[in-house]
């Protein structure tokens, strides 16, 4: 069953950028109001941190205040919502915080070593299956012709002996009980601040509407639409609009905002729709008429058009 979060949730302001810590804001942003964003941060397990990325999740200006203006999330200062909160802490909270840290630590350390003897009881199990079937495969032969192929069998069984013997299996329990008794807790670094920090900050630490920029029309009326839409570095646009989740389809437009009254260079759409057409996306222009009323943020008043270059 999937579970909503308390409305508003709260979309932190760090250094001129917007960012979501918890996994289940990220989830229910995607999944309830086609926001994507940008996974930002690293994953400890996996040293390919340029492939794989986790949270926190950051937001376009034009997502952060789309959200806020359907009442979705707001906008936490949270440099300042840490320090004052840090300071108003008092000291039985912040030990018990450091005892419930340390115990997920101790909890999950405790999960890995068992993993490990499990893995290492299955290889041992291998280990002597295999012994086991050799030595009745010999039996069964009994052929003393084949001595090369017989040194060589003796070989790998002492070879396997070796590390068979190391560890018996006798003593595997007192070794699980004292490694499981003695061991120090892992370091856990949790994605939000709660229980810490109160989930929904005080007003004073909220922030008005994001700066956003002159797309920021067009981007709504395409969201409006049912539209996912990220950033599109890559292709050489400000927006990739998709027609669903980004991570079930391919986008359809390579989306660049023009304003009402701009006037265009031939070579600009020229080039725009032949880009379009060569990585099988349609080219979007468009932009919102200022002097027309805006009918409760739809985008009523954006037209866009889109270019196509035939005959590739």
């Amino acid at each position: 069953m999937n579970t909503n979060p308390e409305l508003p949730v709260p979309i932190s302001y760090i250094a001129g950028n917007y960012f979501v810590f918890s996994v289940d804001v990220a989830t229910f942003l995607r999944r309830e109001h086609h926001i994507c964003g940008v996974l930002a941060g690293t994953l400890p397990q996996v040293p390919q941190q340029n492939v794989f990325t986790g949270l926190p999740l950051e937001l376009m200006p034009e997502e952060a205040r789309l959200l806020v203006e359907k009442g979705v999330a707001c906008i936490v200062d949270e440099a300042s919502f840490q320090k004052q909160g840090m300071r108003s802490l008092l000291e039985g909270d912040r030990k018990k915080y450091l005892q419930d840290l340390e115990s997920q630590g101790l909890e999950t350390m405790q999960m890995q070593l068992r993993r490990k003897e499990r893995q290492r009881d299955a290889s041992l199990k291998k280990i002597e299956e295999k012994k086991a079937a050799k030595a009745k495969k010999a039996e069964a032969k009994q052929d003393t012709s084949d001595a090369p192929a017989a040194a060589a069998a003796a070989a790998e069984d002492s070879v396997v002996s070796f590390f068979a013997d190391s560890e018996p299996s006798s003593h595997l329990p007192s070794r699980r009980s004292s490694t499981l008794g003695t061991v120090e807790p892992m370091g856990i670094t949790p994605p939000v601040s709660h229980p810490l920090l109160p989930q929904q900050p005080p007003a004073e630490h909220l922030l008005p509407l994001p700066q956003v920029q002159s797309s920021y029309p067009l981007f709504a009326h395409l969201h409006s639409k049912g539209y996912f839409l990220c950033p599109g570095l890559r292709f050489g646009c400000q927006y990739l609009a998709y027609p669903g989740d980004p991570l079930r389809f391919h986008s359809h437009f390579l989306v660049v905002s023009t304003e009402w009254d701009e006037q265009l260079d031939l070579m600009t759409v020229i080039s725009g729709g032949r880009l379009g057409t060569g990585v099988k996306k349609g080219f979007l222009i468009g932009g919102a008429d200022k002097s027309a009323e805006e009918s409760s943020g739809s985008g009523s008043n954006v037209r866009t058009f889109s270019i196509e270059w035939a005959g590739m």
